[in-house]
């Protein structure tokens, strides 16, 4: 309770198109997935139906952010172990993605780069080359640190067999993102058909079956290699046309909407219902923090105390997120 900022409501005394830019404060980290959820949820609600190139950029943008969150985390994981020079080569690595964000939305942490009906402007040609290029240089280099991390006898002796979760829990308690995916428990909503662009890109869900620490560490850094991997492949798939299209009018009285949308640290559900007006009757949101809260007293259950820090640390908690 010592952050909530009440930015559910919010949305009855901000119209739809002023409170995208609230939405992305809801996570410094999530600031563009938000925003993209929000905005897709409200686009469902007026049945809006934005250009294909729109949504390859969206995806684009989105796949970064991911990058940008892991990159974070596996900064702070490796700071925890001590590890400062992975630490800050870590989060050298993450810079380079804040640069792209800069250079294509004018912002490195609040990108405002998403629009309800598109996104703010398009990304040329040579500008979705020097992105590939840049994620080339930092999948060489991520790879070292990875290594250089994951095969740490150290690592493997305070993660290995810590803060176990069977798979049956992972379901039973809802758990969502790295977190369920490390107990092999396949909810990744980018593959399911139900998410914001699955159809998009080809790829499958990174899973592990040892449901400890350190196959939680395991699947956030290879899925940095593989939203590199999808990048590549929108940039190569990415369509010509227009990136907006104008949006008028007001949601319909009684009208309902919900959304799904896979963010860095696993699913996160929308709720949008309007009033006739331009402000939203009600806007709600589920995040990951939320559901894998219960699931973290799994975890935790009979460990050592020593052990509690990196537990808690590889379920990648959000308090923004969280208590908005």
């Amino acid at each position: 309770g010592f952050i909530h900022r009440g930015l559910e409501k919010l949305v009855e005394t901000r119209d739809i198109h002023q409170y995208i830019y609230v939405a992305e404060r809801i996570c410094g980290i999530c600031a563009f997935g938000h925003s993209y959820g929000y905005a897709q949820t409200v686009e469902r609600l007026m049945n809006v139906e934005v250009p294909p190139r729109a949504e390859y950029l969206r995806a684009i943008m989105h796949e970064l952010s991911r990058i940008h969150s892991h990159l974070l985390w596996m900064g702070l994981a490796a700071d925890a172990f001590g590890f400062e020079s992975l630490f800050m080569h870590s989060w050298r690595l993450r810079e380079r993605i804040l640069d792209i964000f800069e250079a294509v939305a004018g912002g490195r942490v609040i990108l405002s780069y998403t629009l309800i009906g598109g996104v703010t402007k398009d990304i040329d040609a040579p500008m979705l080359q020097a992105i590939k290029d840049k994620l080339a240089s930092i999948k060489d280099e991520y790879k070292q640190i990875c290594n250089a991390f994951l095969k740490d006898t150290s690592v493997k002796n305070r993660l290995v067999g810590v803060g176990y979760i069977a798979p049956e829990d992972a379901f039973g308690y809802g758990m969502v993102g790295p977190f369920a995916r490390a107990s092999n428990l396949n909810n990744d909503v980018r593959c399911l058909g139900i998410g914001a662009y699955g159809d998009l890109a080809e790829f499958k869900p990174i899973l592990s079956t040892d449901g400890d620490c350190y196959a939680r560490v395991q699947v956030r850094a290879e899925e940095v290699l593989q939203s590199i991997d999808i990048i590549n492949e929108l940039i190569d798939k990415i369509p010509g046309g227009d990136f907006y299209v104008p949006v008028k009018g007001a949601p319909a009285a009684g009208s309902e909407a919900c959304n799904i949308l896979e963010q860095p640290r696993g699913e996160v559900y929308y709720y949008c219902s309007g009033n006739g007006t331009k402000n939203l009757e009600r806007m709600r949101i589920r995040t990951p923090t939320t559901q894998n809260i219960a699931g973290m007293t799994v975890a935790l259950k009979g460990c050592d105390l020593a052990d509690v820090n990196m537990i808690v640390l590889t379920i990648d908690p959000c308090i923004s997120c969280t208590e908005r």
